[in-house]
Order: C-alpha cells, then sequence, then structure tokens
C-alpha cells in the first residue's frame, strides 16, 4: 500500500478508502451477538488493519502540507503548481558538505512541521475526550450491558465515518508519478500486480533505509520509545486494577484526563519550543525527561520511609491521576514531534513508503516490554519491580536522539530521493 501510494492520485484514494471500510467495520460491531462472535474478532482485525494504514498515509500528507503552506524557495527550479514535484523542496544549489543547511535552530520547515502536527495531534486528543466522554455516557445510560459497547462502539465508527467526510471533500491529492510500467504485469490481474508491487516496494524502502545514517538511528529510537509508551500505559493500567483495587469507572476517568492532557501537551511542547527557540531533537529529549518521571515515582514505593507514610511512590489512587496527566502531557509533545521530526529526514516524494517503516517500527515494538513486564511480575509476585524495566527502557532512547543529525540526514535524503527519482523514470 505505502509504495504505491507515492504514486498518482493513490494516496488520498487509499486513505479514503482505508477510513471507510474501517469505520463501516467498526460500527459492525452493532450487530455482533454471541453466535457469532468469529464474526466479531473478523471485523476487529480489518478495523485496525485499516485505522493502521490511515494513519501511514495521513503522516505521509504532513511533508505535502508542510511545503503547500511554507515559503516557496527562490532557488528551487521545481513550480510549486507542479502535480509531481516533491514534497519538501531541497536547494539543488546547497554544497556537497551541507554547509549551508547547518543552523543552530530549527529550520523553518521543520517549525512549520511541528506546528502542523502538534495543531492536529491537539484537535485529535480534543475529538478523542469528546467521543470518549459520550461513549461513556452512552454506556450508563444503557445500562452498561454488552449492547451498550456494541452501541459504543457503532458511535465510534460513525464518528470516524463523518469526519472524513472533509478530507474527502477538502483534502487536496498529491498527484505523484504514475506507477512504474514494472508495477503493470498483464499476466496478473491489475489488483493482484498492484498489491505485489506494494510489497517489492516496501522491501525496497526497508534496503534503502540502510544508506540514511539518521533514519536508522531514529528508528532505533522511535522502536524504544514506543514500546516504553505501550508498556507504560499498559503496566499502569494493571498496576491499578491490581495493587490499588481501582474500578472500570476510575480506569476510564484516568484514560479521559491523559486525553485532556494530551491536548494541552499538544500545544504546551509548541509552544515552549518556539519560546526557548528548541530544536525538534531538543523538544523530544525534554518528553523523554519528564516521562522518566513515572517509573521513577512508582520506584518510590521501594523506599522504606517513603512506604511508612502511606503515601506517594504509588500507593494511593488518587496518585494514578497524577500520573495520568503527566502520560498525556508527555504523549501530546511526542506525537506531534517525532511524526515531524521523522518527516524532515526522509527522501521527499517517497513519504508513504518510509512512513510505512515508521508505523511498523511502532506497532512491531509493542510485545517485548509488556513480555518483560509479565517476566519481572512472574518472578517477583509483583508489579512495582517492572517500573525499574521501565526506567531503563524509556531512558535508552535519550543518546539515540542526541546521535542524529537533522542536517546530515537532509541532505542524506535529498541525495537518496534524487537516485531513485532517476531509477524511477528508468523504470517507467
Amino acid at each position: 500500500m505505502s509504495g504505491a501510494a507515492d504514486h498518482g492520485v493513490y494516496r488520498k484514494t487509499l486513505l479514503l478508502i482505508f477510513a471507510v471500510v474501517g469505520a463501516v467495520s467498526t460500527m459492525g460491531f452493532l450487530g455482533v451477538v454471541p453466535e457469532i462472535y468469529l464474526f466479531g474478532a473478523l471485523l476487529a482485525i480489518v478495523a485496525n488493519t485499516c485505522f493502521g494504514a490511515s494513519f501511514v498515509l495521513l503522516n505521509s500528507f504532513l511533508p505535502l502540507l508542510i511545503y503547500l503552506n511554507g515559503p516557496p524557495s527562490p532557488m528551487s527550479p521545481t513550480s510549486p503548481t507542479s502535480p509531481t514535484s516533491p514534497l519538501l523542496q531541497h536547494d539543488t544549489n546547497l554544497p556537497i558538505d551541507g554547509s549551508q543547511l547547518k543552523s543552530p535552530k530549527m529550520s523553518a520547515e521543520l517549525q512549520l512541521s511541528t506546528r502542523i502536527s502538534s495543531n492536529g495531534i491537539g484537535i485529535g486528543y480534543v475529538g478523542a475526550v469528546i467521543l470518549q466522554i459520550v461513549s461513556i455516557l452512552v454506556v450508563v445510560a444503557t445500562g452498561s450491558t454488552t449492547f451498550s459497547l456494541r452501541l459504543a462502539l457503532f458511535g465510534i465508527g460513525l464518528w470516524w465515518l463523518l469526519f472524513t467526510i472533509p478530507a474527502a471533500m477538502w483534502l487536496r491529492p498529491r498527484p505523484g508519478p504514475p506507477l512504474p510500467s514494472s508495477a503493470r504485469d498483464d499476466r496478473m490481474w491489475p489488483w493482484v500486480s498492484y498489491i505485489v508491487f506494494a510489497w517489492k516496494s516496501l522491501g525496497r524502502t526497508a534496503l534503502q533505509a540502510r544508506h540514511l545514517k539518521d533514519v536508522l538511528i531514529f528508528l532505533a529510537a522511535w522502536f524504544l520509545l514506543s514500546d516504553g509508551i505501550a508498556t507504560v500505559s499498559g503496566t499502569a493500567v494493571l498496576f491499578a486494577k491490581t495493587q490499588l483495587d481501582m474500578k472500570l469507572a476510575a480506569l476510564g476517568l484516568i484514560n479521559v484526563i491523559a486525553m485532556g492532557s494530551g491536548v494541552c501537551g499538544a500545544f504546551f511542547w509548541n509552544y515552549l519550543s518556539r519560546r526557548l527557540n528548541l530544536r525538534a531533537s531538543q523538544t523530544i529529549i525534554a518528553c523523554i525527561c519528564v516521562f522518566e518521571l513515572i517509573p521513577f515515582y512508582g520506584l518510590l514505593g521501594f523506599i522504606p520511609s517513603i512506604k511508612r507514610l502511606g503515601v506517594f511512590g504509588l500507593q494511593k489512587p488518587w496518585e494514578m491521576y497524577v500520573l495520568g496527566a503527566v502520560y498525556g502531557l508527555v504523549m501530546g509533545g511526542l506525537s506531534s514531534y517525532c511524526r515531524s521530526f521523522f518527516g524532515e529526514i526522509i527522501p521527499p516524494g517517497f513519504e508513504a513508503s518510509f512512513y510505512a517503516l515508521y508505523a511498523i517500527t511502532d506497532k512491531g515494538s509493542s510485545i517485548f516490554g509488556p513480555a518483560i513486564v509479565g517476566m519481572i511480575t512472574d518472578r517477583y509476585g509483583e508489579i512495582r519491580p517492572a517500573f525499574g524495566f521501565l526506567a531503563v527502557l524509556i531512558i535508552i532512547p535519550l543518546p539515540l536522539m542526541l546521535m542524529i543529525d537533522v542536517d546530515r540526514g537532509k541532505r542524506d535524503a535529498k541525495f537518496l530521493a534524487e537516485e531513485l527519482e532517476g531509477r524511477r523514470l528508468e523504470a517507467s
């Protein structure tokens, strides 16, 4: 999907197809009853697959929005109205050593990218909070039965479908170059040929990423960081249920607080970054440092004096609400800055392909952290020792982020894009 999305008008077309299919699949849970529970499993697979694919395509639009809204490069030979122009313009007259690229602060493109990304994440969190509150009210009002949950899922799918309509009407497609002739095999059905090309493109993208040092470093950092994000969330919920005996309603409230804090975080980190004139990597590092406070706070429960006090160090349920707010604040910053930062160091014109790697790295890492937490819990008979592992898992990406050179990454991405564009023209 990702490789083909960089050609023709498939990017927007695929985004709308996956969004509609995912929304309808989610709405289909209304008709799932115990007798056809396997149908519910199928709907869950389809809905989650479409959701993941939609986010890959959605993220790949970010560089396009930067290019359309940013100041045109006076030295760029490509017209901004050209339908096949690269999304991120790079000055072709820059010296090989990239001396003109170097700047102590964020480039105008990256500033615009983080602002658009922060606004998008913030608005998304606002929508999530509204929908979650409405869903909770629906469940409570209908007696908290299985039908209540199915009705809430129907509402979620309907929400997804309705808010796809503005994208269908107003989101501008990015017409790329046509699919190369190698993607069209007369011996196959067109859709089979298309799928084969998409998988081959993904494989080529993974191989091409080896030549981009900063992309590899970032993906390694993101692999660990996304694993930490998912593991902290799951561990916190499990700790709240088993150690603090918090009920389902209390856990739902934590989620609402985290979402609300995420709204604030998306705008707060953008404001702080502009106020202090921070690079995107510095803002991500600041988010990691704040994120590290969560497992450290849980480890305070091992200190005898605090343990005797009976409060702090996650010994009271109300402390989970505070940590939920901290978690949301960090997520608002990481969600917006990581994807915009990654968009700066990938080859222009190949956004969907590389954001597919971003998504695979994100989702593919989420099994390791929970598995290790489970082993630690089995070994010690409680969850609190796992906070030590989480502290290590969260801090490891920090030195990796310090190793990333944005200027070098942009320069390498530009050279690779030119090489790949030449190959693509030969293939067509």
